[in-house]
């Protein structure tokens, strides 16, 4: 699942839109935090998964490599934690509902926190700078659903760098879900990882063509590491 290659009439319609193939490449790093979704066991490992993307643990190294450089560049790193809890039961009934009496207790059993599933990944190099919020929707922005938006805003970052998984539910719904709260978006399209390639470049091309930017981890690099005076 290494990135996308979009075909040349996507890029027309975007730069007809808004006068730049990349309308956010100059990110202020300051002002820039990596969000990375779902990179839990209960998405990643075989044994214990409820709903394993194979993909996502192919895209750690990029996730990895982005968060150092935001480090580096003096943003900020969060981890979001899918989570299961009893408001899932009521407050967000119709997701039980529309899932197999098997598939629900699977789920409640990967995602529930003290369980194994609800770890982050092991191989993700997390560090104590960083902040570990939880989420109990597919989207980290959707209000009352997550602390995160709140703690954006509470230390001044106004453009997110979404990774993680899958593409194609939690990180776009939650990509979205930012850009229509006002933040700068850019899905990064090898930190992202969906069940098929198929489902991951519809998904980022559906993003690109209206909500916000895509980049590739190389890109957001270069730009991060860019001079500040160049950058702002």
């Amino acid at each position: 699942m290494i990135g996308v290659t979009f075909p040349p009439s996507v890029i027309q319609r975007v730069v007809a839109r808004r006068g730049s193939e990349h309308i956010f490449s100059d990110l202020d790093p300051k002002r820039t935090a990596l969000v990375v979704i779902d990179l839990q066991y209960a998405f990643m490992d075989d044994e214990i998964g409820h709903a394993v993307c194979p993909a996502a643990r192919e895209i750690v190294p990029a996730v990895n490599r982005l968060a150092g450089a935001v480090r580096a560049a003096g943003g900020g790193v969060f981890w979001i934690k899918n989570t299961f809890d009893e408001s899932c039961m009521t407050e967000w009934s119709v997701m039980q509902d529309i899932s197999t009496p098997s598939m629900r207790a699977k789920r409640a059993a990967a995602m529930s926190e003290g369980t194994k599933g609800h770890e982050l990944w092991a191989a993700l190099d997390v560090r104590p700078v960083d902040e570990i919020l939880k989420k109990n929707r597919f989207s980290a922005f959707l209000p009352g659903a997550s602390e995160l938006p709140a703690r954006l805003k509470a230390r001044g970052f106004d453009t997110v760098l979404v990774t993680g998984t899958v593409t194609n539910v939690c990180c776009e719904s939650s990509a979205r879900d930012a850009m229509m709260s006002n933040f700068r978006v850019v899905m990064i399209s090898d930190g992202n990882a969906a069940n098929t390639r198929a489902e991951h470049e519809a998904s980022l091309t559906a993003f690109y063509l209206t909500f916000g930017d895509v980049m590739d981890t190389d890109m957001v690099v270069r730009l991060l590491a860019r001079p500040v005076a160049t950058a702002a």
